[in-house]
């Protein structure tokens, strides 16, 4: 039976009324709110901001690290009909500045050490408020709660404006109302069911709607118990939170499965000559991806039935470790936080190489104008789900929003017969060849991220030529090279300081391990190396803009 609610209002009644007793939000290590205490607590958030003249409509942000506080300031903000701003903690001054102006914010949740950012426009902010205690710390003016009538809020009413710091730069608010994020989560658990048996562990940025709606949302719908960390999720942090959580559902992005596999998991499978030989054979290979899941399985808590891995491509090698290896319960989707934000997507037992899956329930996909040879071209996506417009920014929503609904993602896919999508590019990076050919950066360095020495790349045209910027993994270079010059007998430490000798010998092994594999159209002309990772946005995707080849 579906869920009797239409707003996050009603939401969190439901939910509170339904699991009182269950465990809600908590850090890792400590006791949960109850759901009837996460209702109190929300209540009082409200009342701090009912008190101070925050109204309906009103934009409250949140800048705040992921924490049990964080959710409950969200539903306090979206309960008394105002408008949550959440923003990320990694934003630069100037893009917080910017963004707390342009959304007019009134009052803001802020976590004490991000008090220290040098932001101009917190401190004409009237209301601040400590999240970790929910302690208003600026003057305020005293109003009296009880002579207010109830806030009454509607499906249609604006929930939420998210900015994006995506790959192009510009900061765009997006408006999602009410329907949109209750649409959303009642589309996921048709796809994915949640029961309040569930343990979720928090990883990425609630700050990010990728997060917000497919975990805190989904999660307090459902009424499982969702657990956060108090620091970055580094292997450190992580390892020990799974032994104590043991969680039975994750979202995550895929450089952090990507980094597992490459950093640890192939180079055991490949760690001496015989197990290289066995690795080649594919039959072996599957045998031995087989047993490694079951090691992952268990190391991520031994209790997981779901998880998804979404905000970018899955690598294809990576992909085709976990389909072989049958035990890791890994499931794909895509979207956009235009959508709120899934659109497409499979559970564990839907899984396909390298496609999303097919549209949500409830959503409508379309290749718009596709290519006669291919079947590719733009993907649209039209749905109760679809955002209401760009803060604002009445002409840019226009460009994306037809007139009968249709969202131009931006992104370029295809079908299959089983309407199982795949996506191929954003739009704006194809390169167009001499020939007229279309070529994909990201089908390119798929390949070069595959190479032993690469942690990750770009690819441009420059000149009619590709060139691709790369980020080597140089402690696998320092160590292959010194074992290689040591065999035929050379000075190890001569060779050890030789640094342009091992990056030149490391950029033509490159360039033909890449031309090898990839279309005449598609080979690289040139590699440039990069000193350090490349800046990404929460979803850890490449800001491609910050390294567009002049």
């Amino acid at each position: 039976m579906e869920k009797q609610f239409t707003t996050l209002q009603e939401l969190l009644q439901y939910s509170v009324k339904e699991f009182s007793s269950k465990d809600s939000l908590a850090f890792v290590g400590e006791k949960p709110f109850t759901y009837k205490q996460l209702g109190e607590k929300v209540s009082e958030f409200s009342q701090i901001l009912h008190q101070n003249s925050i109204k309906k409509g009103d934009k409250v942000a949140i800048l705040a690290s992921n924490s049990p506080q964080w959710g409950i300031a969200y539903f306090a903000i979206v309960s008394i009909g105002a408008v949550v701003v959440p923003l990320m903690t990694d934003f630069s001054t100037h893009e917080l500045d910017n963004i707390l102006i342009h959304s007019e914010t009134k009052a803001i949740f802020i976590q004490e050490r991000l008090r220290l950012k040098n932001i101009e426009t917190i401190s004409k902010i009237g209301i601040q408020i400590n999240i970790e205690i929910g302690e208003v710390i600026s003057e305020i003016k005293n109003f009296d709660f009880s002579s207010n009538e109830h806030y009454h809020v509607k499906p249609s009413d604006l929930a939420a404006i998210i900015y994006t710091s995506g790959t192009t730069g510009k900061s765009k608010g997006v408006m999602l109302s009410h329907h949109n994020l209750v649409s959303q989560i009642k589309m996921v658990a048709t796809l994915q069911p949640v029961f309040s048996s569930d343990v979720y562990l928090s990883l990425l940025p609630l700050s990010h709607t990728y997060e917000c709606s497919l975990g805190l949302l989904t999660c307090v719908m459902s009424g499982c118990s969702t657990y956060y960390l108090d620091k970055p999720p580094t292997a450190t942090v992580l390892l020990p939170a799974l032994k104590v959580v043991k969680p039975t559902m994750m979202l995550t992005v895929p450089l952090i499965i990507e980094k597992i596999f490459k950093g640890k998991i192939y180079p055991e499978l490949t760690q001496n000559k015989l197990f290289r030989i066995l690795y080649a054979i594919p039959f072996m290979r599957k045998i031995m991806h087989k047993k490694a899941t079951a090691t992952l399985y268990q190391t991520f808590g031994g209790n997981l039935r779901f998880f998804g891995i979404g905000g970018a491509k899955l690598d294809r090698t990576v992909e085709r470790f976990l389909i072989e290896g049958k035990v890791f319960p890994y499931a794909i989707g895509y979207g956009l936080t235009e959508t709120a934000p899934l659109i497409a997507g499979v559970n564990p037992t839907m899984v396909h190489l390298q496609s999303t899956g097919p549209a949500l329930q409830g959503v409508e996909l379309k290749i718009n104008n596709p290519d006669s040879k291919t079947g590719e071209g733009e993907i649209w996506a039209r749905g109760e789900n679809v955002m209401l417009g760009y803060y604002k920014e009445p002409e840019l929503t226009k460009l994306v929003i037809t007139p009968d609904g249709w969202f131009k993602t931006g992104d370029i896919g295809s079908f299959d017969k089983n309407n199982r999508l795949y996506i191929k590019s954003r739009l704006k990076n194809v390169i167009i060849g001499s020939n007229g050919e279309n070529i994909y950066p990201e089908d390119i360095e798929t390949v070069i991220n595959s190479h032993r020495y690469v942690n990750e790349s770009i690819v441009f045209e420059k000149k009619g030529r590709l060139v691709a910027l790369v980020c080597f993994n140089m402690e696998d270079i320092e160590t292959n090279y010194i074992q290689m010059k040591a065999n035929l007998s050379q000075k190890v430490d001569d060779f050890k300081n030789n640094f342009d000798e091992k990056m030149e010998s490391s950029k033509i092994e490159l360039m033909n391990y890449v031309n090898s594999r990839v279309s005449n159209a598609s080979k690289i002309t040139y590699v440039v190396a990069i000193k350090s990772e490349f800046e990404k946005t929460p979803t850890q995707k490449i800001k491609r803009f910050k390294y567009a080849m002049k």
